[in-house]
């Protein structure tokens, strides 16, 4: 039997499992087992080789933008970048990733129009694997619907899930230590729901015999399962939802509980028109807002704070991440720093490598000679 037959024939068993106490555990292992052989199946499509969409990443930051063909990405991006991607009103005109960089406040921010994805991408349909392999390097997920088919993020987050990219959601926070005996041992809050054999049943499908697992809350056997593996890319989204323009105002309603079905709040959402290019402002907006950028203004020995070329980095970024984004000898040569703005207690604040920077902070870097 192939691994594709295995997988299916994992996930029938899986389905038709139903989940209690007495079968947590049976389910626990089948769950581990599918994720392995579907590593396993990834793996081997890899090696294979083919057509690649290697974006190397520029800028400040990375947003992929994540739809179905047509739905007006190539439009969008256009209107935002200085790219140009070909625009058509027919289903996969974007062949390849195309990116642009859209500036905005100081910052370079690279979007990657990616190709449209369909359903059974995950799977390597339509160049599915290669595409979403470029999503997993982006910092912020887009997913860009239409008016007329809000439904269409069901079918995204599911490919996504699919190729282990978890959106919106933090990494379970277990901890997994190997020992030389004793077996499996588990220490767990009193509001973690799984039971202790399920947790050994799927620690044992990936080949731990002796180990301390340490889980301080509540998690699903998938989320469990996740945290073993520890190859999942964690990332934030928004949603955007395009053509506005073309919907009368008595479908709103329509539109705003679909949006509800899927647990996305209407007032989040962006509604937009790439074409016309309304709400664009909104957008960029959210776009920085989302990816949690902030500026930082560099006082230059001799030149002054340079307003015009802010430093850009991500809210919790500290003065070392500063040293080393700037680059040179910096991290090598640094004796302190000096501060004032929103981050600092008074004026001109001598601090360290790891005092956290926040946006406008005004930053002078005093280095060994």
């Amino acid at each position: 039997m192939g691994l594709e037959a295995e997988i299916e024939e994992l996930r029938e068993e899986i389905a038709e499992t139903p989940y209690n106490k007495a079968t947590e555990a049976h389910i626990g292992r089948l769950k581990a087992k599918l994720a392995e052989k579907k590593e396993k199946l990834e793996n081997q499509s890899s090696a294979g080789g083919g057509h690649g969409y290697a974006v190397e990443k520029h800028g400040d930051a990375t947003v992929a933008l994540v739809g179905f063909p047509s739905v007006g990405k190539s439009t969008l991006i256009n209107a935002l970048t200085n790219a140009d991607s070909e625009v058509g009103s027919y289903e996969f005109t974007t062949l390849d990733v195309n990116p642009g960089m859209l500036k905005y406040r100081g910052a370079n921010i690279q979007i990657l129009d990616v190709p449209g994805l369909i359903e059974g991408a995950a799977g390597g349909r339509g160049g599915g694997k290669e595409v979403l392999s470029v999503v997993r390097t982006a910092d912020l997920v887009v997913f860009m619907l239409s008016v007329f088919e809000i439904e269409q993020y069901d079918r995204l987050a599911e490919e996504l899930y699919a190729t282990n990219i978890r959106i919106d959601t933090e990494p379970p926070n277990i901890n997994i230590r190997k020992t030389h005996k004793d077996g499996i041992g588990v220490t767990m809050s009193d509001d973690v729901s799984l039971d202790e054999d399920t947790v050994k049943q799927v620690l044992r499908e990936y080949g731990y015999v002796n180990a301390k697992v340490t889980i301080p809350h509540d998690l699903t056997i998938d989320e469990l399962v996740d945290a073993v593996m520890d190859n999942r890319e964690y990332l934030p989204s928004m949603v955007s939802v395009n053509k506005a323009d073309l919907i009368d105002k008595s479908y709103l309603p329509t539109v705003k509980e679909e949006l509800r079905e899927r647990d996305l709040d209407p007032d989040d959402v962006l509604f937009i028109s790439a074409e016309k290019e309304l709400g664009l402002d909104g957008l960029k907006e959210r776009l920085w807002e989302e990816l949690g950028l902030i500026r930082i203004y560099m006082d230059k020995p001799g030149k002054g704070v340079d307003y015009e070329e802010p430093l850009v980095l991500f809210e919790g970024d500290t003065v070392g991440d500063a040293c080393t984004k700037i680059g040179g000898e910096f991290d090598e040569r640094f004796k302190f720093a000096r501060v004032s703005g929103p981050s600092a207690k008074h004026d001109d604040q001598q601090v360290g490598k790891s005092h956290e920077l926040a946006d406008e902070d005004v930053l002078r870097i005093v280095a060994r000679k």
